[in-house]
C-alpha cells in the first residue's frame, strides 16, 4: 500500500510551533500578571497596617510629628498602589493580547489539520479505487483463464 505524505506538513508543523510559542509566551504574560497582581496586595495590605498604625496612635498619647509622617506615608502608598494599578492593567492587556494570539494561532493549526486529514480522505478513497481496479483486473484475468481451457 502506498505511503500518505500530506504536501502541506511543513506548514501544519510551522503552524504548531506558532502555537507552541504562543501558549509560552500566554504564560508568561499569565505569570507576570499574577506577579503584578501580588505587588498590588501587598500594598494594599501595607497600607492598611499604616492606617491602623495611624488608628493606634490616635487612641495613644498623641505625638504630632509621627503622626504627621503616618499620613504622609499613607499618601506615598496611595501613590504606589494606583502606579501598580496601572501596572497590573498593562499586563491584562498583554494577558489579553496573548489570548489573542495564541486564539488565533489554535485557529490556524486547526484549519491546517482539517486539509490534512481531507487530504488523508481523499488518499483512501484514491488507494480503494486503485484495490478496487486491481481486484477486477485479476478477476477478469482468472475469469479469462478459465475460459480458454489452459
Amino acid at each position: 500500500m502506498a505511503v500518505f505524505r500530506y504536501r502541506l506538513q511543513n506548514i501544519l508543523n510551522i503552524k504548531q510551533q506558532l502555537q507552541t510559542q504562543a501558549e509560552m509566551e500566554f504564560g508568561l504574560a499569565q505569570s507576570r500578571l499574577n506577579e503584578e497582581e501580588a505587588r498590588l496586595e501587598k500594598l494594599i495590605a501595607r497600607k492598611e497596617g499604616y492606617i491602623e498604625e495611624g488608628r493606634r496612635m490616635r487612641l495613644d498619647d498623641i505625638d504630632v510629628v509621627k503622626l504627621a509622617e503616618n499620613e504622609r506615608s499613607v499618601k506615598v502608598m496611595d501613590e504606589f498602589i494606583e502606579g501598580q494599578r496601572e501596572n497590573v492593567r498593562l499586563a491584562e492587556r498583554a494577558v489579553e493580547a496573548a489570548r489573542a494570539k495564541l486564539t488565533e494561532a489554535m485557529k490556524e493549526v486547526k484549519v491546517q489539520e482539517k486539509l490534512r486529514e481531507h487530504a488523508f480522505e481523499e488518499f483512501v478513497e484514491e488507494q480503494k479505487a486503485v484495490e478496487s481496479k486491481e481486484i477486477d483486473e485479476l478477476v477478469s484475468y482468472r475469469y479469462g483463464q478459465k475460459g480458454t481451457g489452459v
